[in-house]
């Protein structure tokens, strides 16, 4: 939460101040008007100050107080009029450019950011640290190889794991850095930087500037003699044990068995050094199959392993980097999720399409397809055009004319060579996404996958229909269902049935059996209740019929309507009439309770 300081210096610019700070309270952050002449006492109270009025006040108030860009808050001046706002001082790491950004858009004014590498659109090298969760391993001045990569000089760029930041670096790639895939590709005659995204300890060429992001990604498995007594010293030799066998400090969490909790080397993790510590049991230990199992220690504590199989438990079941190594009352072990490992194994990604717009797909789906290596989607529900943000490369594939047994074939063969798979379902893969099948498929040859949610086509029924499916007191339940068709549908799940509520019905895959949905559906709902046929939506080729519920099955047949149509039914579709008063009377409640 950032807390901030106002100071306005003129009465033209007290509403300015009094917009920020209703603007700023109602996202939760802390904002406060203070005096001009309290600002050096409280210089250290606030992330940031924003000063409305002459830039010339500003610069005078803060001048005594200035440190250097790693303490100083950030500060930004508005003009008293709130034409311009404008970034002074601590810009990306005191976050003063992003601090001018918000308040540009907040009050509607220009923002004006200096800082030259965001003038330049390139990388602000002294954020990513904080941005993506790295630690710096380099001993190279910052300021320095910033200078250097804002100017443009010729840079290397080695990334040894894959992560949110890594995606963001080769995603907006300067055209003076070149990616390398070992230090024996960087040549000093042609380099002046070299930038490193790796736990592991690399000798750059001499001469060279270098600046060296360690990913905070790994689990550190430990195992402990019982209360030793040079527990305080036991942290720093598994770090010197880890840097000996090549790799930095880079522990996501600390990871043990549960019968050590009580030892002080795990309180002092845990209060003094903040660390996250996880325990295991030793049945889950006991589990997982290690390069170097003991039979002392499962003598002791029950399982053979306890530094090893923890941190392999620890990283999601990921790559031993670092076997056991041995110290005087311990032993340590390290191991990186398979997802941060550029050597990785394979991992499907099941995404959700979305509606049919590619605009529609989620940020991290559209993410997930520039990575795949393998796209295979739903080519008679899924327009071609969302796969069409694919990497040079990649194989696309449409499903429509493949059995269930030729799909799997086809992700095991890539998923064997260490390939990123996406498998893209329409809509969200939940709602009728035939899944199932697949998920028990990569269970049962233990592959790894993950699903991302999509937006579903009844959603983007709602949205072209501009209706509310819920309105207070009349409708507030919305029923997803389909009609029965070839696939039985249980008896307690029959349309006639499900219709008794009369909520907003949105019924999928059902086009074809349009007689027998509005026959049942006519058993519980009034004839005249609206009715709308929802045709490739938010597809190009978009239609959209409205009717009533008796004539529902005549408008699929006239408009030869296919197995890609939404069928929605319930008063709330196009509903407006006669309800001001109920929304007037159900919102003064909300906000006289507080809700709203």
């Amino acid at each position: 939460m950032k807390k901030i300081a106002i100071i306005h210096t003129s009465e033209e610019s007290k509403n300015i101040a009094r917009l920020i700070l209703s603007q700023t309270h109602a996202q939760k952050d802390e904002a406060e008007i203070i005096s001009r002449s309290s600002v050096g006492k409280r210089w250290k109270d606030f992330d940031g100050f924003v000063f409305i009025g002459a830039m010339g006040i500003c610069v005078r108030t803060i001048a005594p107080y200035i440190k250097d860009k790693h303490e100083d808050p950030a500060v930004v001046c508005i003009d008293s009029m709130g034409l311009n706002v404008i970034s002074v001082l601590s810009g990306h790491v005191g976050g003063a450019n992003d601090l001018a950004r918000d308040l540009a858009a907040m009050i509607g004014a220009r923002e004006v950011i200096t800082t030259q590498s965001d003038i330049a659109g390139l990388w602000a090298l002294d954020t990513l640290a904080e941005r993506f969760n790295w630690a710096i391993a380099s001993d190279d001045d910052m300021n320095e190889c910033i200078y250097a990569f804002v100017n443009r000089k010729p840079t290397a760029l080695l990334m040894e794991v894959r992560d949110e930041g890594t995606d963001y670096l080769e995603k907006t790639l300067p055209p003076h850095v070149t990616v390398v895939n070992s230090l024996e590709e960087v040549d000093p005659q042609q380099f002046s930087l070299v930038i490193l995204v790796t736990p592991y300890n690399r000798s750059v060429p001499y001469g060279m500037l270098e600046l060296h992001f360690v990913p905070i990604i790994a689990a550190l498995g430990f195992g402990l003699a019982s209360h030793p007594d040079d527990y305080e010293v036991i942290y720093d030799q598994i770090d010197e044990a880890m840097s000996q066998m090549g790799v930095l400090p880079c522990y996501k969490h600390y990871c043990t068995i549960d019968v050590k909790k009580d030892e002080e080397f795990c309180a002092m993790l845990v209060d003094d050094l903040g660390e996250e510590l996880v325990f295991y049991t030793a049945e889950q230990l006991a589990k997982v199959d290690v390069p170097n199992p003991s039979k002392t220690v499962e003598k002791h504590v029950g399982t053979p392993s306890v530094c090893e199989a923890a941190a392999i438990l620890g990283s999601n079941n990921g790559k031993l980097i670092v076997p056991k190594v041995k110290g005087k009352n311990w032993t340590a072990a390290l191991a990186i999720d398979y997802k941060y490992l550029r050597e990785r194994k394979g991992h499907i990604e099941i995404v959700g399409a979305g509606p049919g717009d590619p605009d529609l797909v989620s940020v991290r789906g559209r993410r997930m397809l520039e990575q795949a290596d393998l796209i295979l989607y739903a080519g008679s529900l899924v327009p071609k055009a969302l796969t069409d943000c694919h990497k040079p490369g990649a194989v696309v594939r449409s499903s429509a004319d493949m059995a269930l047994e030729e799909q799997c074939a086809l992700m095991k063969k890539h998923y064997d060579r260490g390939h990123f798979i996406v498998r893209l379902h329409t809509g969200d893969p939940c709602i009728f996404g035939a899944i199932q099948e697949q998920m028990a498929f990569f269970d049962a040859n233990g592959m790894d996958y993950h699903i991302t949610p999509g937006i579903s086509s009844f959603l983007a029924a709602a949205a072209e229909l501009q209706s509310q499916f819920t309105i207070p007191e009349r409708c507030q339940t919305i029923i997803l269902t389909r009609g029965e068709g070839r696939t039985p549908m249980p008896e307690r799940e029959q349309l006639h049935l499900l219709a008794k509520s009369r909520s907003t019905m949105c019924i999928f895959l059902s086009a074809a059996i349009v007689d027998d949905v509005q026959r049942e559906l006519l058993m519980e709902y009034p004839a005249d209740t609206p009715v709308a046929a929802c045709y490739h939506l938010t597809w190009p080729d978009q239609k959209i019929y409205r009717g009533v519920l008796k004539d529902l099955a005549k408008i699929v047949h006239d408009n030869r309507l296919t197995l890609t149509t939404m069928l929605v039914v319930g008063e709330a579709i196009d509903n407006r009439s006669g309800l001001s008063e109920l929304y007037s009377k159900y919102f003064t409640h909300l906000f006289r309770q507080g809700e709203a």
